[in-house]
């Protein structure tokens, strides 16, 4: 037997190259896809919300820790009146600022892209940044709780 008569297929009716799915073939395809997509997309969608949720809470340590070397340099932390964006362009009248403490402006808004708020004392340490989530209302669950960096 050669190599290349091996290879061949053998044709059961019509012409020559006229292979495919059957309709059945198809529908069943289709219906295991469909399947599949209803169970693994709520879990795409639950992992979606808990990442930005991760997300907002790794950002909120990272404005406090800006916050605290904002302290070291100037003395104090930033007032209300100057707000985060201190931490990325210098407040008139301090001259022991040394920043940018934080390179990009966009990171003081969170996954939602409202800004981090902060409280000086905080509720729960020195300092509070903290998001009110997707419903930008305190309290809540899911990816409309709180996050802060406690």
């Amino acid at each position: 037997m050669s190599k290349l008569s091996a290879t061949r297929r053998p044709t059961t009716g019509g012409t020559p190259g006229e292979a495919g799915f059957t309709l059945l073939e198809l529908l069943v395809v289709l219906a295991i896809l469909g399947l599949l997509a209803a169970i693994v997309g709520p879990q795409v969608i639950r992992y979606l919300g808990s990442s930005r949720t991760q997300t907002a809470h790794v950002q909120a340590k990272n404005i406090a820790a800006a916050l605290e070397l904002y302290r070291l340099d100037a003395g104090r932390y930033p007032t209300a009146e100057e707000g985060l964006p201190a931490l990325v362009k210098a407040p008139g009248g301090n001259p022991a600022w040394n920043g940018p403490y934080i390179g990009d402006a966009g990171a003081l808004n969170d996954p939602w892209g409202k800004p981090y708020l902060f409280k000086v004392p905080g509720d729960h340490g020195e300092i509070d940044v903290y998001s009110y989530g997707s419903d930008s209302a305190p309290g809540g669950t899911g990816e409309a709780k709180d996050v802060g960096n406690w």
